[in-house]
Formats: structure tokens, sequence, C-alpha cells
């Protein structure tokens, strides 16, 4: 009975180690926790989610122009992306960047032009001033107020080849040479056909 009643006591595995089969005894050592209740998640993601303000109040730095269009374009994205001043602000920040790197990369290409032209070997040097005038004779003879706004707007006023035929005109005029050559009866007030006679 003594021997039967002694190997009654605590199991053991295959070592003879003892195993704990108390079923309220805490978890052993680096067993996963459980998992929390379900429950708040969706509520807390409805409270961190951002909301965008009616309206941006976009600040350009100096001598860059914010375009309306352009301006509302971007509210409406900004709104679907649901961000916030903050982040609107750069954004606009990077925009406005981006415009300055442009107007000074066309500014440099308009200085390219003036020293070509300063430099060129028909209408530069010594003579410059001289030959700019008689280009310039040309384009307010026939240039409209609209070309000679856009040849200033667009820095093609400065550019070589502008300059080089309107020079080419000038002269033209100033030999009065305009009409040589044109067939006789034409009486076209095309300034172009004037201008270039031989022109199809």
């Amino acid at each position: 009975m003594n021997d039967a009643n002694a190997g009654a006591g605590t199991p053991s595995n295959d070592a003879g180690e003892p195993t704990n089969t108390d079923v309220n005894a805490a978890p052993a050592q680096g067993t996963a926790p459980s998992a929390p209740a379900e429950g708040n998640s969706a509520q807390d993601a409805k409270t961190t989610e951002q909301v965008a303000p009616e309206s941006y109040d976009l600040k350009m730095p100096e001598g860059v122009e914010l375009d309306q269009a352009a301006a509302t374009e971007f509210t409406a994205i900004a709104k679907e992306l649901k961000l916030d001043q903050a982040a609107a602000q750069k954004l606009a920040d990077i925009g406005a960047k981006m415009a300055q790197r442009q107007v000074e990369a066309h500014a440099q290409l308009v200085e390219s032009w003036t020293e070509q032209v300063k430099t060129d070997k028909e209408i530069g040097g010594d003579r410059l001033e001289e030959n700019l005038g008689v280009a310039r004779r040309a384009i307010e003879t026939f240039g409209t107020p609209e070309l000679k706004a856009l040849l200033n707007s667009s820095g093609l006023g400065n550019h070589p080849e502008v300059v080089k035929m309107a020079y080419k005109v000038g002269k033209a005029i100033s030999e009065d040479r305009i009409v040589t050559g044109a067939p006789k009866g034409n009486t076209s007030n095309d300034p172009a056909k004037k201008l270039f006679p031989n022109m199809n």
C-alpha cells in the first residue's frame, strides 16, 4: 500500500522534474499576454482624424504673386487630403520656391541673349547702340502693341535672332528698299509682303 501511495504525488515528466497542473497558476514567463478587449479603437480613430479648415491663409514670399485660379485648385486638393494650415503652407512654400527658380532661370536666359547681341559680329561691338536703334525703328513701325508687349514680357526682344531680323527690316526701311522687286499693280497692304516681296 505504501508503495502504491508513494507514486501518487506530483506528476513528473520524462526527465523526472515535477510538472505544474494547477489551472489557477500564473502563466509561465515568456507567454504572450491576452489581447485587450475590443471596444474603443473605432472611437479613437474618429477622435484623431484630421479635419481640414474651411479656408487657408497662404502667405507668399516677397515678389511672388498668388494666382487666384491656382489658389482655388490648391485649396480643393488640400481639403481633400485633410491638410491643416501648417501642412498646406509648407506645400505652398515649395510651390513658391519652384516658381522663383523658374523666374530666375528665365532671367539668366534673357541675360545670356543680351550678351550674345552685344558680342554679335553683325550687330554688336562698337556700333551696337546704332544698330539697336535701327532695329527699334522697325519694331516701332511694324510692330503692334500686342507684339511689343509680348517681346517685353517674354524677353524675346533681347533674343539675337529677333534683334537681327528687326535690324535688317529697319535697315531696309532706311534704304527705301521695302517695295523693291514687288510685282506691278500689287496694292497689298500686308506689311510682310512689303518687307519680303519675293515671298509667295
